[in-house]
Formats: C-alpha cells, sequence, structure tokens
C-alpha cells in the first residue's frame, strides 16, 4: 500500500555528477516564465536533503549531531518532514546511497515515489571531486575507492557516499524503485533527448518550445555567469569557484596512466554495464 507521504522524487547521484545542473534544468522547465529562477533559489522549486535549516525544524534548536549515530536516528524523521513540507510529488536532491543502516533506512521507503539517478563516468568524477574536496586526485581516487566514506558538513549532516560503484548499484538496483537513469554524458550529448525521455518517465506532457527555453536557461555559460556576478550559496567555501568548466571528457587531460589503471581495474564491472563505450579508451589510455 502506498503511503500518504510517498511524495519524494529523489534526484541522486555521486558528488560532482550533474545533480545541479539536473536541478536548474527542472526548475526553469516547471516554473511559469515570470518566476524564472536563479542558481541561488533553486530551493525554491527543489530542496536538498542535507538542509541545516530543515535539522533544526526537525530538532527543534540548532542541529549539531556531533557524530554519525545520532545523524542515523535523526535521518528518517528529517525524511518525512521533508515529503510532508509540500502536498504532491517533489524534487529532493540527494548525495546518499540507498542503504539500512542499524535498522535505520537512509532512503525510507515511506516518502519515497520515485528517483532520478544521474551517472557520470568515474574518470571524470575524480578530478571534479578532487576540486570540490581541496585535495589531489589521488586522495579523491581513495575516498571513491571506500566502501564506508561519508561527507559531512562537520555539523553532523553526512552524505552517506561508499564507493562509486556500490553508490550506483544501490539506486540502479533497488527492488521497486520506479528509476530513471540518465547519463551525464548524454545530457551533455543532446540534452533535449535526455530531458524529453525523463519528462516521459514522469508522465509530464513535452513542450519542446518550453524544454528548448529551460535548456538555454540552465546552460553552463548562463549558471557561471549568475556565479561570476551573484556567487553561489551552495559552493564550499573554500571553493573558488562552483561552476569551472562542465566539461566531458576531461579525464584524458588530468589523469596519469596509473590513475586510469586504478579507477578502470576498481570498477570495471560497472564500467563494463554503463559505459562500455569507455573500455577500448581507457585500456588504451592506462597501459
Amino acid at each position: 500500500m502506498q503511503s500518504n507521504l510517498q511524495r519524494i522524487i529523489w534526484l541522486a547521484s555521486y558528488p560532482k555528477s550533474g545533480n545541479t545542473w539536473m536541478r536548474y534544468l527542472l526548475a526553469n522547465y516547471f516554473m511559469p516564465k515570470d518566476r524564472a529562477l536563479t542558481i541561488n533559489q533553486m530551493s525554491q522549486f527543489t530542496t536538498s536533503d542535507s538542509r541545516q535549516d530543515l535539522y533544526d525544524k526537525v530538532a527543534g534548536r540548532r542541529w549539531d549531531g556531533g557524530d554519525f549515530d545520532d545523524w542515523v536516528r535523526i535521518r528518517r524523521p528529517l525524511c518525512r518532514y521533508i515529503a510532508a513540507r509540500r502536498d504532491g510529488t517533489h524534487f529532493v536532491k540527494t548525495h546518499c546511497q540507498i542503504q539500512r543502516v542499524a535498522d535505520h533506512d537512509i532512503i525510507p521507503p515511506e516518502v519515497t515515489a520515485a528517483a532520478v539517478y544521474v551517472i557520470r563516468n568515474p574518470f571524470d568524477v575524480a578530478p571534479s571531486f578532487a576540486r570540490h574536496m581541496d585535495v589531489d586526485v589521488d586522495t579523491a581516487i581513495e575516498k571513491m575507492l571506500d566502501p564506508v566514506a561519508v561527507n559531512t558538513t562537520g555539523t553532523g549532516i553526512f552524505d552517506t557516499l561508499g564507493r562509486w560503484d556500490a553508490h550506483v548499484e544501490s539506486w540502479t538496483g533497488a527492488p521497486g524503485l520506479p528509476l530513471y537513469l540518465i547519463r551525464y554524458e548524454d545530457m551533455h550529448k543532446d540534452t533535449e533527448a535526455a530531458i524529453t525521455g525523463l519528462m516521459n518517465f514522469l508522465q509530464v506532457p513535452v513542450g519542446q518550445g518550453k524544454l528548448r527555453r529551460a535548456i538555454r536557461a540552465a546552460s553552463f555559460s548562463q549558471m557561471r555567469k549568475q556565479e561570476e556576478q551573484k556567487g553561489f550559496a551552495e559552493k564550499p567555501k573554500d571553493m573558488d569557484r562552483f561552476f569551472h568548466s562542465g566539461i566531458t571528457g576531461g579525464w584524458r587531460e588530468k589523469l596519469t596512466p596509473s590513475q586510469i589503471r586504478e579507477i578502470r581495474e576498481a570498477f570495471l564491472p560497472a564500467l563494463q554495464k554503463y559505459y562500455p563505450d569507455m573500455l577500448d579508451e581507457t585500456a588504451a589510455a592506462a597501459a
């Protein structure tokens, strides 16, 4: 039986995989033309499961959980609160993988209607993730290989990441979850076709003119221009800019052969499944 709180359509991804771009595309598509949103107004359309103010509301105080166990215990009440904030289905960004920790569901089924999972090849994720965390690429790769990797805000809000491939499989292999899988690379290659497929999944009529306007408004150049003019509230404080390059295939110049080999060997089954088109080139680059 469907719960009356099954309202969340998760916008899920491993970090630095195109989640922000997807959110802004959808915001520009669904919002009326006279309510065009800037990158700093996306919370009016969609929210995130790591917002400090939402944790404060649920806790009834300034949330500073202190440790992972505290976060696990508040996770379900938080998700139920997010689900109940709006009538009908709505989008919620997450970087958490689907898992159960000490009898607690990190992505509770009783609030989940469906999910959109954005996957980006790990060769491009690694240098982008390194820049995001302000670490070297080897450290970023090490984190992508860590089965218990987490991100934290410092106030006891966590993202349960785990390994890159385990993150992907937790969503794509979730039993009974209505899910639309979209590759970041395919969004770049043909944004209109990729988002049209998503709208069909969501059972939303596609207005081609409306879609093309949304794609133009959410172009990387437009997002970067807005950040240069007004800043971006979601940018980590030590990062020079959030919207850096937005390209695909940057790994060819940014990774060494040994780094390519390490990523390829670690994630080969997932690459065979989701990126068979990259197998020959990455094998040659790793040699």
